[in-house]
């Protein structure tokens, strides 16, 4: 129990509120609900302890792997894998704490990418990266249900991201096997929302999957790279959805990697098409079928996170980044009729967005949003001063102007909130 609860609870029995008797019963509580809780750091040392023997056991046989025969290298090839299915077995077997599945799990993980890859190399099978990937992949999958692994899940999608892209980005070739892997541990992370909505473990999750998301998109991309500008813009609208879903309502940005990582993707989206040579450099005419399917794809899940969101709860408040993605599309698709409308366009929508973040941080008194807003229109107008015939003492003096705003703006707020305070003293 921390000092912080010790020192409530002796005021509240000072001050008669509480008898000693409740207060033990208190103490009692939290000892006991402390002692349930495996020791996070103990767990963590485990998993990096199982990796580094796994790795250690690596370069033992390394170093005299051509001194054996080729049955004694394919004996040694399955040590890695007998040995950790023996301490996942043991550990299910005695039923043992998180700790121990933590640090089994992850050893038989990288035994059996250990294991393939020897018995590979013992008997010349051929193959590339992204063959022994997947298969790796797929052979420890069963270790995230089987033991309940939290690392595993972990190392299950940064290795199904490193799969995408060595099949999409240096194979030129679709991973849709991607999205597969992903759906495997659906059940897991809707496992961890609905009974650890508040772990740490559950708000990583909430960030790596859309950065997995994100890393891997472009592998999609088939035809010209300029389309993943539109399908980039409207996959940070479906995270921002996502994040303001009644789930995310209560919690902080910290835990909120969805509606973070959505509305900073598309402000930075927007800022870097808000320039007149990007639009350039789009090829309408080189675009694939897929291209348009996938864009089809995130349009509708949008669609469909707005309406469920409108019909829990009526719109009350007009988000514009919420739509942000769909405008977008729109925008995009000016650009073939009318030339040059687009940037003019996204100027505008920026700056929309931008006024209305501050003017609802200063109806609700909060200077984070305030600031976001007197951000955005800060980077929009130092996007447009460089790109455009400008003198620097006039960009200089806009940029002072900009500065003066920023001071005027949060002084003002700071006597707004400083003026509520004193009337609810009153």
């Amino acid at each position: 129990m921390s000092s912080k609860i010790l020192k409530d609870l002796e005021e509240l029995v000072t001050e008669n509120v509480i008898s000693l008797e409740v207060k033990q019963n208190i103490s009692n509580y939290y000892q006991f609900k402390k002692a349930k809780q495996p020791n996070r750091l103990f767990a963590i040392f485990g998993v990096l302890g199982s990796m580094l023997v796994g790795l250690g056991l690596i370069l033992i046989l390394a170093h005299n792997w051509d001194d054996f025969s080729r049955s004694v290298k394919t004996l040694w090839a399955f040590v890695p894998l007998v040995i950790g299915q023996l301490f996942v077995g043991y550990t299910l077997w005695k039923n043992r704490n998180a700790t121990w599945r933590e640090t089994a799990a992850t050893f038989l993980y990288f035994g059996i990418g250990a294991s393939i890859s020897l018995v590979s190399q013992v008997y010349n099978i051929s193959g590339n990266m992204s063959t022994f990937l997947l298969t790796w992949i797929l052979l420890a999958t069963p270790l995230i249900y089987l033991t309940r692994s939290y690392a595993v899940t972990l190392l299950h999608v940064l290795f199904a991201t490193i799969y995408a892209c060595n099949v999409g980005y240096f194979n030129d070739d679709s991973p849709w096997m991607y999205l597969a892997l992903l759906a495997v541990i659906a059940p897991f992370y809707m496992k961890k929302i609905t009974e650890e909505a508040n772990a740490n473990s559950t708000t990583i999750l909430h960030w790596l999957l859309p950065i997995s998301i994100l890393i891997s998109l472009g592998a999609f991309i088939s035809g010209d790279d300029s389309i993943g500008f539109v399908l980039y813009v409207v996959l940070f609208s479906v995270f921002y959805n996502v994040g303001k879903l009644t789930y995310f309502k209560n919690a902080s940005l910290r835990s909120n990697g969805f509606l973070v990582l959505g509305s900073i993707g598309i402000v930075g989206t927007l800022l870097t098409t808000s320039l007149n040579w990007i639009w350039d450099e789009f090829k309408f005419g080189l675009y694939s079928v897929q291209d348009y399917v996938m864009t089809a794809v995130l349009v509708t899940l949008v669609i469909v996170l707005l309406v469920f969101q409108f019909k829990k709860k009526p719109l009350k408040e007009f988000n514009l980044l919420q739509f942000s993605g769909l405008i977008f599309v729109g925008i995009y698709a000016v650009q073939e009729l009318v030339p040059g409308l687009p940037v003019f366009l996204v100027n505008i929508l920026t700056i929309a967005i931008a006024v209305i973040a501050i003017v609802e941080g200063a109806r609700r008194n909060l200077f984070s949003i305030l600031n976001y807003g007197l951000l955005i229109i800060t980077a929009l107008i130092a996007f447009r001063l460089f790109d455009s015939n400008i003198s620097f003492v006039l960009r200089g003096l806009l940029f002072v102007a900009i500065g003066t705003g920023f001071f005027a703006a949060n002084y003002f707020m700071y006597r707004k909130q400083s003026q509520l305070k004193i009337s609810k003293d009153e």
